[in-house]
């Protein structure tokens, strides 16, 4: 989901026009509007916009965008300038169908963020995105013209959650899906990271993306938020705690704001909006996409997948995994982000052999040889195939931190209970990006982190110069022994593969970048270390006691390549992608300006005490 001003606004346009302008005369040329509202099982009617081929002399299969993000242009003479997940679709023929999705913009009813889905539907007032899909499908199929009786679903972000519920309508005619960065668990994807709140993401989303909070239908577009500046870093130092959010600017009146501050546990309010437990006995092909750059939605994709695999082994079940940032296959070349470069387009590649392919053969019947797995390899720069994912042959190892700063496969000998500690002030955090800017700037999830290492309150373990390539493939877990002089405290564990001093620039390196030692980020992620045993059930630390904090940085296919290093960082404060701890054991949502105490944070490395993590190397 979309969680910054800009790129709410950015995504916004994405599903208005998909980014590109080329087909516009050739849709109107060949493509009749139609607009509909289509009435779901408890009454509320959804509002539809259908673009159904002009050549009437066979049969069309439908593909369909259920979007919280607007169905526009609305009125049958006003046309989108592209339809359907890329411009093949378009020349190939379909019947495109867009819909805004319960108490969204056109549609009546009442909003709510990522819809409990429910197993059982005893009335018809039990609904959810799932039997709403279900209820669409059907007028359709019977209501459409020269229709092939077979259906797609695609959708990217939050469309991507729509995509997922609509394998729960388990409708007949569904037969191909695929959820692209789809919102998995709405806890752990967009709104809180291992407990951290993902703070510069969601705070200018939802002004943006609240234009309406009733059951009444508009066209009315959200104000947004207007900060006064692009320095994020001193606006939300200035804001001061996460409470003043509401003190100083939203006054209590953004409804979905308020679930966030109101649940920093993971309560039954989350729980119900984890659709994963849902995905069991799915019959439709699915596709399920994502981008290893992805900073909003990665969990969702690489779990999306993961569970709908195990739990319906006899289903086509495929998995697309890119050097992409959120919705980066959908357009673009997807050659680059921020200096680093991935050789060739990427994206075209996707759409065509993968994405086209897919819905082409299970709404068309067309050829398919597609592999179950297709991911890029980071660091060298090449698509591999597996049959899943994380590839069987992948073997777990440790990666110990050592003493000195050292990093090593090899465990710690010695006997002394070492350490390494630094001092963590909330008043001067580390920053996520070098530089100013008030958004979550995506380049951040590929940026050289030298400028972090500089800092005091940032712990840098690396290894020697690598004889030969070393590449993992599948999640990092962090399995950290530390102590803290306060009573909360939060871990940020990034992983990076650090370039030799022979290393060059490359067509998309920056101006004033020396690739020479480059800190290339490969994967980052934060724990709030209350959460450490429960996301449900906080626990203080002792101060001064060894204590042991777990937690998973998600999937990579990374290579680090002979004559780099790898290198891991460990601080306290990422600010202002995350909210800042308090360091005190207290809800922080509600927590007071002077709450924020400086504490003095211990990473052990010694046999008594390892700190490692544990990756899958080929």
């Amino acid at each position: 989901m979309k969680k910054t001003a800009l790129l709410a606004f950015c995504f916004i346009l994405f599903t208005i026009s998909s980014f590109a302008q080329g087909d516009a005369a050739y849709i109107k040329e060949n493509y009749t509007k139609f607009e509909y509202q289509i009435p779901m099982r408890d009454g509320k009617k959804l509002f539809t916009s259908v673009y159904v081929p002009k050549d009437q002399t066979k049969k069309y299969p439908i593909i369909m965008d259920r979007t919280c993000y607007s169905v526009a242009p609305y009125g049958t003479d006003k046309y989108k300038g592209s339809l359907g997940p890329s411009t093949q679709f378009v020349h190939d023929g379909y019947i495109f169908v867009y819909q805004d999705v319960r108490g969204r913009w056109m549609s009546e009813g009442l909003y709510e963020e990522m819809t409990p889905e429910l197993e059982v539907h005893k009335t018809n007032k039990d609904v959810d995105e799932g039997t709403d899909t279900y209820d669409t499908i059907d007028w359709l199929i019977k209501n459409l013209p020269n229709n092939s009786g077979k259906v797609g679903v695609w959708g990217v972000s939050y469309p991507g959650f729509y995509t997922t519920t609509a394998l729960l309508s388990r409708h007949p005619a569904l037969v191909a899906a695929s959820p692209q960065a789809p919102i998995a668990d709405l806890y752990r994807d967009d709104a809180f990271h291992n407990g951290a709140f993902m703070l510069v993401a969601n705070f200018g989303f939802y002004p943006g993306f609240t234009n309406r909070q009733d059951d009444k239908p508009t066209q009315r577009r959200a104000k947004g938020f207007n900060p006064g500046t692009e320095d994020g870093y001193k606006f939300f130092l200035d804001m001061g705690s996460m409470r003043n959010s509401n003190v100083k600017y939203y006054k209590d009146t953004i409804r979905l704001w308020n679930e966030m501050m109101d649940h920093p546990n993971y309560d039954q309010h989350w729980k119900d909006r984890n659709v994963l437990t849902h995905l069991h006995d799915i019959k439709t092909a699915v596709l399920v996409t994502g981008g290893w750059y992805d900073a909003e939605d990665l969990y969702g994709a690489i779990n999306t997948y993961k569970v709908l695999a195990k739990k319906n082994p006899t289903t086509p079940v495929y998995f697309a995994m890119g050097p992409w940032v959120h919705g980066g296959w959908a357009r673009g070349a997807g050659d680059h982000l921020g200096d680093v470069s991935f050789g060739d387009a990427t994206g075209p590649f996707y759409r065509e052999k993968i994405e086209f392919a897919f819905f082409s053969h299970y709404l068309k019947g067309t050829d398919l040889d597609l592999p179950k797995v297709s991911t890029f390899e980071t660091g060298v720069n090449q698509w591999k195939t597996y049959k899943a994912w994380p590839p069987a042959e992948a073997v777990e190892k440790n990666l110990y931190l050592l003493p000195g700063g050292k990093l090593s496969f090899t465990a710690p000998t010695t006997a002394k209970d070492d350490f390494k500690e630094f001092v963590s002030d909330p008043m001067n955090p580390v920053p996520f990006i070098e530089g100013i800017d008030f958004d979550m700037k995506r380049e951040y999830m590929t940026a050289d982190q030298r400028f972090a290492e500089k800092r005091p309150d940032v712990l840098t373990y690396k290894t020697e110069v690598l004889d030969k390539d070393i590449t993992i493939a599948g999640n990092i877990w962090a399995n950290l022994k530390v102590s803290t002089t306060g009573t909360d405290a939060d871990w940020v564990v990034k992983v990076l593969d650090v370039y030799p001093d022979t290393a060059t620039a490359n067509k998309f390196t920056g101006k004033d970048v020396n690739m020479a030692g480059y800190e290339q980020m490969v994967r980052s992620e934060a724990m709030r270390g209350k959460f450490r045993n429960s996301f449900g059930k906080p626990e203080p630390f002792v101060p001064g006691k060894v204590t042991p904090v777990n937690f998973e940085l998600q999937d990579v296919l990374h290579t680090f390549k002979k004559g780099h290093r790898i290198m891991v960082q460990i601080q306290s404060t990422w600010f202002p992608l995350i909210d800042r701890n308090t360091q005190q054991f207290q809800d922080i949502m509600k927590a007071k300006d002077t709450d924020f105490k400086k504490a003095t944070h211990k990473v052990y490395s010694s046999k008594l005490h390892p700190s490692y993590l544990k990756v899958r190397v080929l």
